[in-house]
């Protein structure tokens, strides 16, 4: 598997955990499901990925409302939720990148003998 793969996968599974887990805490476990979590980050990477080569400047928008849309038909939620959950979403995400950081760059350090 090269790099850039494994980094994609890795990238998926994190993003659709963090995404399950604010589905699941803002429309409860029987509407979000993990396998959906997964569907919603593999098809807004495809979507975003063609709607950016489409309109590579204004794209941004409408991949957005995309995500919101997947968020809200895979979740069976309103917009309103959707957008929460997506909220939340990103701040998961960025909580978990930032623990993430830390740990290994204090591990890293330990290794290097500071």
């Amino acid at each position: 598997m090269h790099y850039d793969d494994c980094r994609l996968l890795v990238e998926v599974i994190v993003i659709s955990l963090a995404l399950w887990a604010s589905g699941r805490a803002l429309v409860g476990k029987e509407k979000a499901k993990f396998a959906e979590a997964i569907w919603i980050r593999v098809l807004s990477l495809i979507v975003g990925a063609l709607v950016q080569n489409i309109m590579p400047f204004a794209g941004w928008l409408l991949v957005l409302i995309i995500w919101l849309a997947l968020v809200r038909h895979f979740f069976d939620t309103g917009w309103v939720r959707a957008f929460l959950i997506a909220f939340l979403a990103i701040i998961i995400f960025v909580v978990v990148a930032v623990a993430l950081g830390l740990l290994f760059g204090v591990v890293l350090l330990g290794f290097l003998g500071f």
